[in-house]
């Protein structure tokens, strides 16, 4: 490793087309917004940026069927033919949730390759740590898309790192909603372990993601599952995520860490039960990042995910996982003052445009915040799901 590698912020304006319609709750507007913000607080310099290029046919195919990479395509065009109108439904991409639309193939494409273009840099010993949020889109399975995902980039990101540097790969997903299309791509592979702490699926999307589901054949045991309870707080979700996590590296020993930063548990998103603040969005990645030293000699590739609070969470979520992947100053300050303002540039340049109220503060002043009634039983079904979720970490 150069010791002189900086972490690398991949980003392109192109992402950004990742757009289903104008009403859908996947609004990229949150993409420009972090990078703003980034740059106002001085965090993001233009040596830090790397474009993604584009993922090319034989790497979507480690993840995807070649029948639905070529629906994909053909229901990327401006008018599709109507022999592949009809056969959306079999694909996915006729939902509410993941519509087909134009330009689908090549805008998927180029996030998927940013995510893989992340995990060159960082197993090429280029840079320590790479950051993509344009990626994260885990819920994509192999012939189907799903989740407002088309191709899952988290995937074919695990498949290049295994392929082309014989890595083994631990996969943490943080988003409220389980990481499916990730677990079952490697269900059956015991060179990838997959933990993934969400609501549980007895109430929201996509439904899976029990303790119980473990992999199998010679991988079970390297899929962990910690399901928390609706309206889990700051607390009780650390609690869960630190010890889970902490086990299971030590128990499986990666050579890299690739992680989903989802920031839908947070309190204000409007899609999930799950009643965080904006703690967690700084103490999850510090905790990765301390492990990703500890055990992988730093290699760490972070992705975006869910995130449906455009305004209030998704641009300081994000933004904190920068702060911490390249260690900026602005976390000494906030270790001294909690309530540490956001740049006022960027409060002025996006209230207008904002239909609530944008929180002003890095952190939430969650002293102010109503207590959730059940929290004591709350956080013991939690700490019964995660002596469960450890019970085969050796």
């Amino acid at each position: 490793m150069n010791k002189k590698a900086s972490p690398v912020f991949i980003y392109d304006d192109q992402e950004i087309q990742y757009k289903f319609n104008e009403n859908h709750p996947f609004n990229q507007d949150r993409l420009t917004m972090t990078v703003d913000l980034l740059r106002k607080a001085g965090a993001l310099p233009d040596s830090a940026l790397c474009a993604p290029r584009s993922a090319i046919d034989s790497e979507l195919l480690r993840v995807h069927s070649p029948a639905y990479i070529e629906a994909v395509k053909a229901l990327s065009c401006s008018v599709p033919d109507a022999a592949w109108v009809r056969e959306a439904t079999r694909f996915g991409l006729d939902t509410d949730d993941t519509p087909y639309f134009a330009g689908m193939h090549d805008t998927t494409a180029k996030v998927v390759g940013g995510s893989i273009t992340a995990v060159e840099l960082v197993m090429s010993g280029k840079a320590p740590h790479a950051l993509h949020l344009g990626g994260g889109l885990h819920h994509a399975l192999q012939s189907k898309g799903a989740g407002f995902c088309v191709y899952n980039d988290a995937s074919a990101a695990i498949a290049h790192a295994k392929e082309m540097y014989g890595a083994k790969v631990l996969y943490i997903d943080t988003d409220v909603h389980h990481g499916d299309g990730v677990q079952w791509g490697f269900y059956a592979d015991p060179q990838v372990c997959t933990l993934s702490i969400h609501e549980t699926g007895k109430y929201l999307f996509p439904g899976t993601g029990a303790v119980n589901e473990r992999g199998e054949g010679d991988a079970f045991g390297t899929n962990i599952n910690m399901p928390v309870e609706p309206y889990t707080e700051d607390e009780s979700w650390l609690e869960c995520f630190s010890e889970v996590l902490t086990e299971t590296i030590r128990s499986f020993q990666p050579d890299v860490i690739i992680s989903q930063h989802g920031c839908d548990a947070h309190a204000f998103d409007p899609l999930a039960h799950v009643h965080c603040s904006m703690r967690v969005y700084k103490a999850m990645p510090e905790l990765i990042h301390s492990l990703a030293h500890k055990w992988c000699e730093g290699r760490w590739i972070a992705l975006g995910g869910g995130g449906y609070d455009i305004w209030r969470v998704v641009p300081r979520a994000w933004s904190l996982l920068w702060l911490v992947m390249s260690e900026q100053a602005i976390l000494d300050q906030l270790e001294a003052q909690p309530q540490l303002k956001l740049p006022q540039a960027w409060l002025d340049a996006w209230q207008s445009k904002s239909p609530v109220q944008l929180v002003d503060t890095w952190l939430d002043p969650v002293e102010a915040w109503a207590p959730i009634p059940r929290r004591q039983a709350i956080a013991e079904k939690n700490r019964q799901t995660k002596e469960l979720a450890m019970m085969y970490l050796k």
